[in-house]
Parts: C-alpha cells; sequence; structure tokens
C-alpha cells in the first residue's frame, strides 16, 4: 500500500476518501473488541479505529510497531480539540504490521521520564518525539530562510577547510595527527576566521557558510565541541551598514519561519549593558535593573562597603518590588547569597522594607540617614527587598546581573512567548589577564575605532573595539567586529598581546603577508546557529537542537565517543600513548 497522507495531515474535509497510512503506533486503547490506536509519523498523529475480530494480528500490536493501513476517513463523535486531526478518525479496512518493537527504555512522547543520558544514548527513539521534531525542523527552516535572505543580498557560500594550522583564536584546539608527515598536526577550525578574511583579500566581496566548528572547552548548557555557525563577512561597508544586513536575516527569521512581527534591534553599549543588566548579552524581557547605591553610602560606616568604595570598587543592587519581603527567610537568602559568591563576590546584603522599616541582618548598620535616602531615592514601597553587592566594577555587575537573571525566573518577571534583541555595541579592545597581560577581548583581527589608535600604545585598556554582539533573550546570538585591514596595525595588535615578530611570522605570516596585496575594508558576523535555534524554540538547553550531541561530560552516549584507538591506528599515525598509573 502506497502512503496517500501524512497522518498529521488529515481534516474535516478528507471525510469519507479512502486513505493510506504508515507509522509508529504512538498509543493504543482497548475496548473490548475495538480497538484505539493512535498512529503517528513526522507530521503529527490520528486515530485509527480497528475491530479486532476483523483484524486479529491487531492484538500483538504494541507501542512503536510500525503499521500500513488503509482505511476511511471519519468524523469522530468525541473529537478531540488539542489535536489537529482531532476532528476525525480512520475506519480501518487493511492493515499490515511492517515491525515489531521492543518495549522502549523511555517513553516516547513530549514529556517523558527519561534522564537526559538515557535520552542521548537511545537519541533515535528521543529523535521520534514530536517536540524533538518539531525543533529540528525548525532549525531546519531557520538555516534555510537565512540561506535564502543572504543569498538574495549577494552573498557567496564558500567551504573553508576544516583541517587548518593551528592559529591561537581564544579557544584551546582539537589537534589532528598526519600520517604523512610524521611529528605535524592539523587543527580542526575553530572557525572560518582567517579563511574569510582571505576570501574578502580575494575580492569575494560577500561571503557566507554554514561551517561546522570545533572548541576543546568545557560544556555548558548552550555549548557544544562540535558547533554550527552561519558565518558572514562582507567588504566595503561601513559596520552600521553590515549590521543592518544582520538585522534584515534576524528579521526574515522571525517574520518567514516564526511568523510573528519585525524585531526592533535596539543598541547598547557595553559600559551601559553591565551598569543596568549586568551582563554583556542582556536579557530585554523583563524590567529588573540594576540600581547604583555608591552615592547612597559614599560615607558609611559599614565596613563591607566602606573599603569597597575606598578601594575604588562599586555597590551595585537590585530592587524586587511586589511585596515578596516574607518570602525571604535565611534559608532563601543563602541561596541567593551563594549564587553571587559563586560569581565572584564575597556576599551578598538583602534588606527587606516592611512597615516603614529595614530588616535583615545588616539592617543594623545602615544609619537613619542612609535608610531615608533609600526610601526616597528608590521610592521604596510596602514589601520591597533590597539585595546589595559590592566589589570591582565588572565583576560586581556580573555577579548581581546573575542574581537579576535568578530573580526573574523565580518570580516569574520573564513573559512567555516573548523575543527581544539587542545589539551590545562599543566593547573594549583589550583586557588583562590573570598575569596582567593584554589580551583581546574578542579576537585579535578586531579594528579598534579610528579614534582610539592612537591610544594603543599609551592607553591600550581605553581603546573601543568596532565589535558588536547581537543577543536574543539574553543568549549572545552571533558576534562580530569590523576587521584590521592594514598589515601595520595588525601586526602592532598581534605585538600588544605578546606575540614577538618571529611568533607572529611562524603562526600567521600566510595571513599577514596577505595584507600586502591590497586588503579592503570589511567585517563579519558569526550566528550561532544552534544557539539561534536553542533561543527561538524555548529549549532549554542547546542539545535539543542538535540532532547527535556530546552530553555534559563531552561523550556521546550513544556511540560511547571518544573511545581508545588501535596499537596499527597509533602506529600509523607515529603516536605512543603514556598511560597514567592508577
Amino acid at each position: 500500500m502506497e502512503r496517500t497522507h501524512h497522518n498529521g495531515n488529515l481534516r474535516i474535509e478528507n471525510v469519507d476518501e479512502t486513505v493510506h497510512l504508515v507509522g509508529w503506533v504512538a498509543k493504543r486503547r482497548n475496548f473490548g473488541s475495538i480497538v484505539f490506536i493512535d498512529l503517528r509519523d513526522r507530521s503529527g498523529i490520528v486515530q485509527l479505529v480497528v475491530n479486532q475480530d476483523a483484524f486479529p494480528v491487531i492484538e500483538k500490536v504494541r507501542s512503536e510497531y510500525i503499521l500500513s493501513i488503509s482505511g476511511i476517513v471519519r468524523e469522530r463523535q468525541d473529537k478531540n480539540p488539542k489535536l489537529l486531526t482531532g476532528d476525525v478518525e480512520i475506519d480501518v479496512q487493511a492493515i499490515e504490521v511492517v515491525n515489531s518493537a521492543k518495549q522502549t527504555p523511555m517513553i516516547i512522547a513530549d514529556d517523558t521520564d527519561a534522564l537526559e543520558d538515557t535520552r542521548l544514548k537511545y537519541r533515535y527513539l528521543d529523535l521520534r518525539r514530536p517536540i524533538m521534531q518539531n525543533r529540528l525542523m525548525t532549525r531546519a527552516k531557520i538555516t534555510s530562510n537565512m540561506r535564502n535572505t543572504l543569498e538574495s543580498m549577494g552573498f557567496i557560500d564558500v567551504e573553508t577547510p576544516m583541517l587548518t594550522k593551528s592559529t591561537p583564536e581564544g579557544a584551546r584546539e582539537y589537534l589532528v595527527p598526519s600520517r604523512v608527515h610524521p611529528g605535524e598536526f592539523y587543527a580542526l577550525a575553530q572557525s572560518p576566521q582567517i579563511f574569510k578574511q582571505l576570501l574578502m583579500i580575494g575580492g569575494f566581496e560577500r561571503y557566507y557558510q554554514v561551517a561546522r566548528c570545533f572548541r576543546d572547552e568545557d560544556l555548558r548548557a548552550d555549548r557544544q565541541l562540535d558547533f554550527t555557525q552561519v558565518d558572514i563577512e562582507a567588504s566595503f561597508l561601513s559596520q552600521d551598514q553590515f549590521m543592518a544586513l544582520v538585522e534584515t536575516v534576524a528579521s526574515n527569521v522571525m517574520v518567514d519561519v516564526l511568523e510573528l512581527e519585525q524585531p526592533e534591534f535596539p543598541q547598547i553599549k557595553f559600559v551601559d549593558a553591565m551598569n543596568h543588566y549586568g551582563s554583556d548579552k542582556p536579557d530585554l524581557r523583563f524590567e529588573l535593573l540594576l540600581q547604583d547605591f555608591n552615592a547612597v553610602f559614599s560615607n558609611s560606616e559599614f565596613k563591607v562597603f566602606s573599603d569597597i568604595l575606598n578601594t575604588g570598587g562599586v555597590l551595585k543592587g537590585l530592587i524586587l518590588t511586589g511585596n515578596h519581603a516574607d518570602t525571604f527567610t535565611r534559608k532563601v537568602i543563602d541561596k541567593y547569597t551563594d549564587l553571587v559568591k559563586k560569581n565572584g563576590l564575597m556576599g551578598l546584603v538583602v534588606l527587606k522594607y516592611q512597615n516603614h522599616e529595614f530588616s535583615g541582618s545588616a539592617a543594623k548598620f545602615v544609619s537613619e540617614s542612609e535608610k531615608e535616602a533609600l526610601i526616597r531615592e528608590y521610592n521604596l514601597q510596602e514589601g520591597d527587598v533590597l539585595f546589595i553587592g559590592s566589589g570591582a566594577w565588572e565583576s560586581c555587575a556580573n555577579a548581581m546581573g546573575a542574581l537579576r537573571l535568578q530573580l526573574a525566573k523565580d518570580f516569574d518577571l520573564i513573559p512567555e512567548n516573548t523575543f527581544k534583541y539587542a545589539w551590545v555595541v562599543d566593547f573594549p579592545m583589550f583586557e588583562e589577564d590573570e598575569e596582567g597581560n593584554l589580551v583581546a577581548r574578542h579576537h585579535p583581527f578586531t579594528a579598534p575605532k579610528a579614534e582610539d589608535v592612537e591610544k594603543l600604545d599609551s592607553k591600550p585598556l581605553e581603546v573601543i573595539a568596532q565589535a558588536y554582539d547581537l543577543v536574543l533573550n539574553g543568549f549572545e546570538i552571533a558576534g562580530g567586529s569590523m576587521r584590521i585591514y592594514q598589515q601595520e596595525l595588525q601586526e602592532k595588535m598581534f605585538g600588544l598581546i605578546g606575540f614577538t615578530p618571529e611568533q607572529i611570522q611562524k603562526r600567521f605570516g600566510f595571513f599577514v603577508d596577505a595584507f600586502q596585496y591590497g586588503t579592503p575594508p570589511h567585517g563579519g558576523i558569526a550566528f550561532g546557529l544552534d544557539r539561534f535555534a536553542m533561543a527561538l524554540t524555548h529549549s532549554n538547553s542547546i542539545r535539543d537542537v542538535i540532532a547527535f550531541p556530546k552530553n555534559a561530560s563531552a561523550r556521546c552516549p550513544l556511540t560511547n565517543a571518544p573511545s581508545p584507538a588501535t596499537d596499527v591506528q597509533l602506529e600509523d599515525l607515529h603516536l605512543t600513548i603514556n598511560r597514567k598509573e592508577n
């Protein structure tokens, strides 16, 4: 029997049609001699009505058996408004068991009780769940839409090498030993960064690629070892012109794929993002903003505050409104204190404002004039709760930003099905590592603002980069910059971050040499496709929008990769393994 329809596409207008369907048994229910079966394929499910006396084979059918049936579409008497096919059912006239199935180790439904490692071990079963198929199909539509938009604007799809030269771009690389060149290694490309800039030097002007990238990093909910970027580079455009093109790409996804209105793209300077949201990837879906408490406590006798302020630090805080003061028991406060400690602060001051009084372990250290200033300056209302952190500016802002996000989750401040974009711009060009050395905040190919070039030698930490991140709902979904295109400036940049001329030539000689032959002004960006799809599908983890991901231990439970190499493989690659004794 050849399939005539997909199961999830049948509607009331198909009543009385004869159809041939295939699919997996999602559920079966017995009512005497009548058996109801939900038959699932990629499009959805439809209810089958089977007479067991006419088709005794149905007695052995269980969940995940594959059936091929022929039947007549009937109008359901007990309609199910929760299903798109809920108005109809199939009166089965013929049935064939295509394949049987063992009892599955997990429930195959949107809501499953399986732990993540079980889901990943049996990923082929996990992928049958409608929610997983919807996520991956949405991801496919996002990718297709981005391709179409870029190509409509003159961007050319060019593949770049995955096996390349090891170059320091920020993250630890995966090295691949060469069989034909003993003792030498390729690196798996962290990104197409150098190659896409060479394509600009090659005169392509507009390039894009859906590129596989590899970074040997510790994993978390929004990071994988191997991931996908939508990589974009363009010549002869200003930063504003280029960002406008990127906005078109993101807007078309929202309109064409999600069928929503065109989003807005406000621009926020890095300093303002940190001061107001405590993050360089601010979540704009809710209004809980960081407050500056320096002025109120400028003459504080509370040693926790005065010591920080006297050494150039800051006091940053949050005010939770809505009469939640009674919620904050000692146990609850300790939970939030632990959170900011994990993010770099020594502690957290919590003040509850009730009955025109302040309470909390630090309330006794707050003077009457400071209390009056708090009420006046921040318009405190009954039941408000103040959270105040103290420390160096960036670390304090980051910690209070983490608290901001946790409070928003705990007190339902984030509206559902809402998408808020923002550009974060004007990043610092450099930062210092633990030894006080300069490192590139973005990457060493990022151009400084023209007006700041003269500061590179005298005040490098004050130099602002022509870098920009596109943020969605608190996730950095794309990051990019205008590139250095003058050889002298690129060599100066390498020198500032500690490369000697010999190291520059050894690691980047081919790249720097190319700058001698007429390099155009250019800039680019890379969308983290996995992270973008995660945000747009409201998934909790990047692993939910990747077909076969690694787990948090950097292992694939399905294939059990990584695995040991054989002695023959190691000999071919001229490698020996030094195994540590237990």
